[in-house]
Formats: C-alpha cells, sequence, structure tokens
C-alpha cells in the first residue's frame, strides 16, 4: 500500500495473535488470514448510519447536477478507481458521474511513484475543479495522508462536502471531513499492511456507498439492475432475461418490448410492466427521475407486485 505511516495508528500496530505466522503451515497462514477478514463486515456496520447520511447528501448532490469525487494513495487510491469504473458497465453511469484521482495518475495503478501519497498541493490541486454542492470523499488507511489531506482541504474552501474513509477513529484528517466514516479494524495480520483488513473495510464501504446511490437514483428496479443498454447479442439476451423474470412474460414479448424501445432496458420494462407503450414509459421515468418504482406507480398504482 502507501506509506501511510505513524506509530498511533490503530493500522500499525502489532497483531499479539500472528507473531508466528511466518513458521506456519500454508493452510495455517490461510486460516488467520481469514479470521482477521471475518471481523471486517463487523467493523463496517458500526459506520452504516453515518455512512447513510453521505449516500443521502450525495443523491440529493448528484440529482442538483452534482459529482462525487474520490481521493487515494497507493490501495486506498486503486480501490477508488475500481469502484468508479466498476459503475459505468453495472450502471451505465456518465463518466463523470463519480470520479476517482489517485495519487500519481494512471502510471501509479501499477507502479509505485515516490512521494506523491506526500503532496498535500498535489491533492490540492486535483480538488480544484470542484464546486460547492460537490461530495469529496477521501480515503486513507491511518488517516493521515497529506494527498488526501490537501484534497479535503481544497474541497471544503470551494463548498463540497467532505467525507473520510479510514481505520482510524482518531485520524488526523477528521477535522477535514463533514462525514467520519472510520471502520475499527485494528492491527493487520502482518503489521502495517493495510492492503488486508483496512483495504477490504474500505472496499465494502465504496460497494455498498455507490451501490445504494445508484439504488436511490433509480438506476435499479427491485433488485434488477435496469440501465443496461443492448448494444451486442450478450447484452441484449440478458436485458431479454430481465424482462421475462422481472415480468412473467415469453422471450417473444420482451424482445418485441426491447425493440419499441430501441434496445433501453428501462422503457421497455416500465411500458410492459405498466401496460403502456414505450413514448408513455419513458415520459414517465423523465418526469420522476428515472425510477422505474416511482413512474409505474404513477401510471398504474403502487400496489404493483414484483
Amino acid at each position: 500500500m502507501s506509506n501511510e505511516v505513524t506509530v498511533d495508528a490503530p493500522t500499525e500496530k502489532r497483531h499479539p495473535g500472528t507473531t508466528s505466522i511466518d513458521t506456519q503451515t500454508s493452510l495455517d497462514i490461510l486460516r488467520a488470514l481469514n479470521a482477521e477478514d471475518a471481523t471486517v463486515a463487523g467493523a463496517v456496520s458500526e459506520v452504516l448510519p453515518e455512512l447513510a447520511r453521505l449516500v443521502d447528501r450525495a443523491v440529493e448532490s448528484l440529482r442538483a447536477g452534482g459529482t462525487v469525487h474520490y481521493f487515494g494513495a497507493g490501495t486506498s487510491g486503486r480501490l477508488a478507481v475500481l469502484d468508479a469504473a466498476e459503475l459505468r458497465p453495472t450502471f451505465n453511469a456518465p463518466a463523470d458521474l463519480v470520479v476517482a484521482h489517485h495519487a500519481g495518475g494512471p502510471a501509479a495503478l501499477v507502479e509505485p511513484v515516490e512521494n506523491v501519497e506526500d503532496d498535500a498541493e498535489l491533492g490540492r490541486s486535483e480538488a480544484d475543479a470542484l464546486v460547492a454542492g460537490d461530495i469529496a470523499i477521501g480515503l486513507t488507511a491511518s488517516g493521515r495522508t497529506p494527498f488526501v489531506a490537501g484534497a479535503l482541504a481544497r474541497a471544503r474552501e470551494l463548498g463540497a462536502v467532505t467525507a473520510l474513509v479510514t481505520a482510524n477513529p482518531d485520524a488526523e484528517l477528521a477535522v477535514h471531513a463533514d462525514h467520519l466514516l472510520a471502520a475499527r479494524t485494528g492491527p493487520e495480520a502482518l503489521t502495517g499492511s493495510t492492503r488486508l483488513k483496512a483495504g477490504t473495510a474500505q472496499k465494502l464501504i465504496l460497494n455498498s456507498f455507490s451501490t445504494a446511490v445508484m439504488i436511490r437514483l433509480g438506476r435499479t428496479w427491485s433488485n434488477f439492475m435496469v440501465e443496461v443498454v443492448a448494444t451486442n447479442a450478450k447484452l441484449r439476451g440478458r436485458v431479454v432475461r430481465i424482462l421475462q423474470e422481472a415480468t412473467g412474460a415469453d422471450a417473444e414479448r420482451a424482445r418485441r418490448a426491447l425493440d419499441d424501445a430501441d434496445g433501453e432496458l428501462k422503457p421497455a420494462l416500465l411500458a410492459m410492466l405498466a401496460g403502456t407503450d414505450a413514448a408513455t414509459a419513458r415520459g414517465a421515468l423523465a418526469e420522476h427521475d428515472g425510477s422505474v418504482a416511482q413512474a409505474l406507480a404513477a401510471l398504474s398504482g403502487p400496489a404493483t407486485e414484483r
């Protein structure tokens, strides 16, 4: 990971239960790592109320035309890039909806770049493009990475909502955050190797945050991903199956509805559920922020079975 080093950070303390890990068998090493991993979900569950508040603010920001920005270095930055990148194929999210800023840029994704994580001014410059109402989320296991500190400080100056994702409840950077998400993952099985539990906690938090935001923005219906556009045979087959499962229709009817909606799943789905045409479905979706559930309630009543 990055050199986020501080003797005071819980992530840097020596784990008393793994001091002999270097003499163990492969299976025992894996069991020790797995036992530590099993504690991460519980640590993340403790920050869910605060994470929910951040989700609400992000949804409000995005609906008003804002952008969510992630800032991180090393493993934290790589996890941020991964989360932002996966929103496009998963939810057909616009490229500028969630933007990841990794210290050192693309080169640092695969090779370490010297000193960039310690450059607070670089973090500030990365945040210069933010505007009031945007969301700035910094990720740092130790809670003290200068690149993230600079980014959050600058984001706050510009009127953005700020959040810190960390494994240190006493993080120095908490002073820059409107929302503190500190998962208490404790010492790592390998001292200071925050790509382990702390990194896993960050991944879980980002997964939950972005998925909840996409759901709240109406990019799902029930537990289906409905922003898929059928641009090739594989995706067309997937979309047809979703339409069949969601509506109970046969494949031929699902294909016709998809053709009528120019290959777009959401208007096809709404048209089938509400018994209307694609144009009416599109209009209803536009009036209800793209939410199939809200548009369906408006067209056919709230008691529609899923």
